[in-house]
């Protein structure tokens, strides 16, 4: 146990040094002088004043008396540091140093080392004098300091000795020798196998005899360092035959893997960026339908569900520069199936590839009419029946007109679309296939190739009603004391007697005719029955009985003559004001005279020959 530390000195202690940061002490106080100066008061002794004594004659200041220093003013010896008379440091009695007031470190109580300061022996350490590593107590081995036995052999005997290494020559052959027995532990390789250098170093003996000291090193005793077990050779092909199979299945896994991976890799390009098509002009035929507002990619969509095409995209890329497809109408196109990008735009946008377009004009009436020089204006029926042709599949779609006449003959009115409020007067016509007439509104239709006669009859007279109520006509809004049937006989007579800036001028002869029981003697009226669109009638057209002859019969028509347009019905619904009873042709481009009096109508009449009106 080394000494305790000595106590603190006991001499004279120095004073401190002033730190940075250190607060310097307060200067001493002084006494307060008064305010009324040295001059005491009344009654007051004042205080005691010191007394003042002389300095010195030549007028210098005198010796602080609080310093008993030398006379020639120098500054005293501090009587706290006891030190030299030569005011040298003291030397500092916590370090008894050497005694010759050397400035050395003295040697340290706490180690009791050699008299020469050298760092004394741990006794930890039991070892030899000389200082040197004692035996570990853990090896019993021999006094020279050799390996003892090996204890886990449990006999006597000398140490085994290694392995001698083979020795290998490049040109010598060795020959492979079978295994005797199967190993019992196979060492798994990586998936391809271990390298060549691998198998070389296990080869040359060195790796062997590592593992061989580790672990089996209990095995290696006399019996068998015969020379019949030292040279034998260890059978190496076999296994590097085996790695290097190994070795090809893992380059087989991983080309699957590759080829699986670029496999995924093209497909999902393709299915990102990349489209299908097809080849070639394509073959059978197939039938879409364009509705209005379709994008060219709502129309691309449509042709792969019906097979046209074999993606959207291929349609749309094709069709990306051609002007045509963006301008493509509404309606039914027929095309082929398995056609190309390319080929289903150049078709779509021919003009032969759109098909049951129907187009109803104003004026137009059910039946054929005849026109001069053995010409014929189709009828409403014909306009039909050429719009249901396509070839589909090889096969007509035509429906005939006869069968069209017949569907309207035999069916139901109300069944076929027609309002309720001309059901009734529909049926004074003068046939049954005729009981339509006026009620096809003007338009164009988009009819379906394949449709029955009924399907298409029913579709055209179901949009036809839902025009002609759209252009004002309805059971609440008719012409002047009219029902709505009878001013939808007026509109066709509009139609028919004139162009359409005279439409409102016509309605008023109308109208005032009616109001006035004067026959209308429209020839219009008369030409409807002998199916002749001729501008005068001769005299025995006029005298044919018929309640289509206006010449004859007061008041309307029994039903319309004709197609009535929307500002004709519009003309019919709100007539102007006027008193004209008259009205002729008396222009070539289609304007016609008004005239309020027989006198002036007759004036026209010569006006229209004069100009070779007629």
């Amino acid at each position: 146990m080394p000494p305790p530390p000595p106590g603190p000195p006991t001499g004279p202690r120095r004073r401190r040094r002033a730190e940075p940061g250190d607060v310097p002490p307060a200067p001493p106080r002084r006494r307060p002088r008064s305010d009324t100066g040295d001059l005491p008061l009344p009654g007051d002794p004042g205080p005691s004043r010191p007394v003042r004594r002389p300095g010195p004659p030549d007028g210098s200041m005198p010796p602080d008396p609080r310093f008993a220093g030398p006379v020639d003013g120098s500054m005293p010896p501090d009587p706290r540091f006891a030190g030299p008379v030569d005011g040298s440091m003291p030397p500092d009695p916590r370090f008894n140093g050497p005694v010759d007031g050397s400035i050395s470190m003295p040697p340290d109580p706490r180690f009791a080392g050699p008299p020469d300061g050298s760092m004394p022996r741990d006794p930890r350490f039991a070892g030899p004098v000389d200082g040197s590593m004692p035996p570990d107590p853990r090896f019993a081995g021999p006094p020279d300091g050799s390996m003892p036995p090996d204890p886990r052999l449990g006999r006597p005997g000398p140490s085994p000795r290694r392995r001698p290494q083979p020795v290998e020559h490049p040109t010598d052959v060795i020959p492979a020798v079978p295994d005797s027995a199967p190993q019992e532990r196979e060492q798994l390789d990586d998936l391809f196998g271990d390298d060549d250098y691998e198998d070389e170093y296990r080869e040359d003996g060195e790796y062997d005899q590592a593992y061989d000291d580790e672990e089996y090193g209990e095995y290696e005793d006399a019996e068998y360092e015969d020379e019949e077990y030292a040279e034998e050779p260890a059978p190496a092909k076999k296994k590097k035959k085996r790695k290097r199979s190994k070795r090809a299945l893992g380059w087989v896994a991983a080309l699957l893997v590759l080829v699986v991976f670029a496999g995924g890799a093209y497909y999902g390009y393709q299915k990102i960026f990349g489209y299908n098509d097809f080849d070639g002009t394509g073959e059978g035929s197939a039938l879409i339908q364009v509705e209005d507002g379709d994008t060219t990619s709502a129309i691309g969509g449509k042709l792969v569900d019906a097979g046209v095409v074999a993606s959207t995209s291929a349609f749309v890329k094709a069709g990306a520069e051609n002007t045509a497809l963006s301008r493509i109408q509404q309606g039914y196109y027929l095309l082929k199936q398995h056609m190309s990008g390319e080929s289903a735009v150049s078709l779509i946008t021919s003009p032969g590839a759109h098909v049951g377009r129907l187009e109803i004009r104003p004026y137009t009436q059910l039946d054929d009419v005849k026109q001069p020089g053995d010409k014929v204006a189709p009828g409403i029926y014909s306009a039909i029946s050429k719009a249901s042709c396509a070839e589909l599949d090889g096969k007509s779609t035509c429906v005939s007109t006869d069968a069209l006449r017949k569907t309207v003959a035999d069916a139901d009115l109300k069944t076929l679309g027609v309002p309720d409020w001309a059901v009734d007067p529909a049926q004074k016509a003068l046939s049954k296939d005729k009981r339509i007439e006026g009620l096809i509104a003007p338009g164009l239709y988009d009819v379906k190739p394949g449709w029955t006669a009924s399907e298409l009859i029913t579709n055209l007279v179901k949009q036809s009603a839902s025009a002609i109520q759209a252009a004002g006509l309805s059971a609440q809004s008719t012409g002047p004391k009219q029902t709505p049937y009878q001013t939808l006989i007026v509109a066709s007579l509009i139609e028919r007697e004139a162009i359409t800036p005279d439409f409102p001028k016509i309605a008023r002869v109308i109208y005032n005719r009616l109001d006035q029981r004067i026959k209308l003697g429209f020839d219009s009226t008369v030409n409807y029955v002998v199916d002749k669109p001729t501008l005068l009638t001769n005299k025995a057209d006029r005298e044919a009985p018929g309640p289509y002859n206006t010449y004859l019969n007061y008041g309307l028509p029994p039903t319309p003559i004709g197609v009535p347009s929307t500002d004709a019905i519009k003309a019919a619904l709100d007539p102007p004001d006027g008193d004209e009873l008259y009205f002729v042709k008396c222009e070539k481009d289609g304007h016609s005279c008004f005239a309020t009096t027989l006198t002036d109508h007759n004036k026209n009449i010569d006006l229209a020959h004069s100009r070779g009106v007629f």
